[in-house]
């Protein structure tokens, strides 16, 4: 068996948010050591479960160093990001000699020193075990692929899903991808191709065009004789790096020339259709307008200036305010608001409420809604997933919670801890029927449809402003890399033969 450094560092950074974060924030989500991170991730669907599934049949022995995650928040602070990565650079120390690494990465973490952290992550490490054992990395579908990353690394597999539905087969490719390496069947090379592109939030559906048609291309490069994997980035536009934008990555068997022109084949591909990875989307009065039209329900109404999965707040009432004001019926809305929370506490089950919901990080995500109701229920927020979903998590804890009903029939969730809705379970969990409500509304884009497609007769995206609003040209850039279509359209790549 050969032994490999398994470890993981996983921050989806929203630069424009508000909130920094700290390492509590890794203490809060999942912080693991050691034999803690095998019984933390083995069985799950994750991409270092995986890994570690599949590393026995790979002829590998996984050395845990450590897994550090949290939600998708501000950019890490110096000292955090300091801390974690020394942690991760002794532990590795530590256990050499070592045959193999496995990094577990995101490739949208920014820290306050390290715009790149993932770079600045797995430069380290590969100071640490040298320039001849192999490093193989995963990273995530929205990953900003910088060259630093690719050239401290032998091959590198992205997500091919969004939602996030194949991050245990991707963690099980790096394993065999790593146990081939070690037993010398293969000698991977990767190249890099970052076209001047931004594919939009709204279009990266995987199960539709034109999304769709990217993995498809992915698909046909894997039939190339000599081809060992290939990836697809679409970027992490709430990062303001130079590495922002839509990446192609190839790994190849020996042959640096193919990984290239593989690379650059889907670069061009996508390149050819960047007319149709922009969005023009609805506002928020008028999707809400749409959504009581509407003859079927219920309608999923996505609020994507506040995705949380994106680094949002969670509290945003720009889509709750227009359903007040359109005198809407019978929506399901969820809020982190602790403070509400803690006035149903005191309020008791049962009792009338009188509250000011959300609003409460910023002054870019709406005003607080004044609400009246009744407390139906307060939870531990403790819940289980069975299926698998965005993320690859299982287990959740969005605090405690409190389930209010109003007098028009809406039903809202307010946590004491900011969770993405990437499981239904989140409300059923907590008796609710979301299949019965009219409206539902869910702080995301993509990565909730997993979970909300099986009860939603229709789902809308919503152009609303926030720390993750759809189009780019909302943010101000220091660092991106220039130009980019459509922020450019001058913007030019060169075709696939020169």
């Amino acid at each position: 068996m050969k032994h490999v450094g398994v470890m993981g560092f996983i921050h989806e950074s929203n630069t424009f948010a508000v909130t920094p974060t700290t390492y509590k924030h890794f203490e809060q989500v999942s912080l693991t050591r050691g034999r803690g991170l095998i019984e933390r991730w083995t069985g799950g669907n994750h991409e270092l479960s995986g890994f570690l599934d599949g590393a026995e049949s790979n002829g590998i022995e996984p050395v845990p160093l450590v897994a550090a995650f949290a939600m998708p928040s501000g950019t890490i602070v110096r000292e955090t990001f300091d801390a974690i990565a020394d942690e991760a650079v002794e532990a590795l120390k530590a256990a050499l000699p070592v045959d193999g690494l496995y990094l577990a990465l995101h490739g949208a973490t920014v820290s306050e020193e390290f715009p790149d952290a993932d770079g600045e992550m797995a430069r380290r490490m590969r100071e640490v075990v040298g320039p001849d054992v192999p490093v193989v990395m995963t990273l995530d579908l929205h990953a900003n692929v910088s060259p630093k990353m690719v050239a401290s690394t032998d091959a590198t597999t992205i997500y091919r899903s969004n939602p996030h539905l194949d991050q245990k087969a991707r963690g099980l490719e790096a394993a065999s991808l790593l146990g081939r390496t070690l037993r010398g069947e293969i000698r991977p090379v990767q190249a890099l191709e970052c076209p001047p592109l931004i594919i939009s939030i709204a279009k990266q559906y995987t199960d539709e065009d034109p999304a769709k048609g990217l993995y498809e291309d992915l698909e046909s490069v894997l039939q190339w004789p000599g081809i060992l994997s290939a990836s697809v980035a679409m970027g992490f536009s709430y990062s303001d790096v130079e590495e922002f934008g839509a990446s192609f990555l190839a790994v190849a068997d020996r042959d640096q020339d193919l990984a290239r022109k593989a690379a650059r084949w889907m670069a061009q591909r996508a390149w050819d259709r960047r007319e149709e990875f922009q969005a023009d989307l609805p506002t928020a009065a008028e999707a809400v307008a749409m959504a009581m039209r509407a003859p079927e329900a219920p309608v999923v109404l996505m609020d994507i200036g506040d995705n949380v999965g994106g680094g949002s707040p969670g509290d945003s009432t720009i889509v709750l305010a227009e359903i007040v004001a359109q005198k809407a019926s019978d929506a399901m809305v969820v809020l982190f608001d602790a403070e509400s929370v803690a006035r149903c506490v005191q309020a008791g089950v049962r009792n009338p409420v009188r509250l000011e919901v959300g609003a409460k990080t910023d002054g870019r995500h709406g005003s607080p809604v004044s609400i009246q109701g009744r407390v139906r229920m307060i939870s531990d927020g403790i819940f289980q997933e069975p299926e698998v979903r965005h993320g690859g998590w299982g287990s959740f804890d969005q605090g405690v919670t409190a389930v209010v009903e109003t007098p028009e029939q809406h039903t809202l969730v307010l946590t004491s801890v900011k969770m993405a809705p990437v499981s239904l379970e989140q409300v059923k969990s907590l008796g609710i029927k979301p299949e019965s409500k009219k409206i539902l509304v869910a702080k995301g884009v993509i990565a909730p449809r997993a979970a909300y497609n099986p009860v939603a007769a229709r789902t809308i995206l919503v152009d609303t402003p926030g720390a993750t609003c759809v189009n780019p040209a909302s943010f101000t850039y220091h660092h991106r890399r220039r130009p980019l279509y459509p922020l450019e359209t001058e913007a030019q790549y060169p075709s696939s033969g020169q």
